[in-house]
């Protein structure tokens, strides 16, 4: 398992080769790349800054997956997030899932996914012509993560 929050980029094809380099029990890996968008709320995006809270974020990041795996057999999974200050287009988060099948490696990216976007202490500023503002959480979010309590 793999979690990292680091201000560089991260490069997909690397890390899934890293992934199942020597391994031949993986069927499935599923990824997730979020990338910053040059517009949301109707507004322009110039930029946008992610902050988080060192050792706290990892710890989040940790049980998250941790959750992920009790849920589901994995043979692997990969989590790095960027901070710092991105540009529209820029990557910022990378999940991957390794597992014999694909229906594990699907849910369980999603899964991942979900919970990050609200467990996670990250937090975000987006630069806009009306000046520079925080994002706050979504709604749609919170009940991507909710539906999960369900199974």
């Amino acid at each position: 398992m793999k979690i990292l929050v680091q201000g560089d980029a991260f490069d997909l094809g690397a890390e899934v080769d890293a992934m199942r380099h020597g391994r031949t029990d993986i069927g499935a890996i599923a990824s997730f790349v979020g990338l910053a968008r040059d517009m949301n709320e109707g507004s322009g995006v110039a930029a946008m800054t992610l902050e988080h809270y060192p050792g706290m974020t990892e710890n989040a990041l940790g049980k998250v997956v941790d959750d992920a795996c009790a849920r589901w057999p994995l043979l692997d999974v990969t989590v790095i997030h960027r901070v710092g200050r991105l540009l529209p287009g820029d990557p910022i988060v990378l999940v991957a899932v390794a597992s014999s099948h694909r229906g594990e490696a699907f849910a369980a990216c999603e899964f991942i996914m979900d919970y990050l976007k609200t467990r996670a202490p990250f937090w975000k500023r987006e630069e806009t012509p009306e000046g520079a503002r925080w994002v706050e959480a979504r709604a749609s979010d919170e009940d991507a993560a909710a539906r999960w309590l369900a199974d």
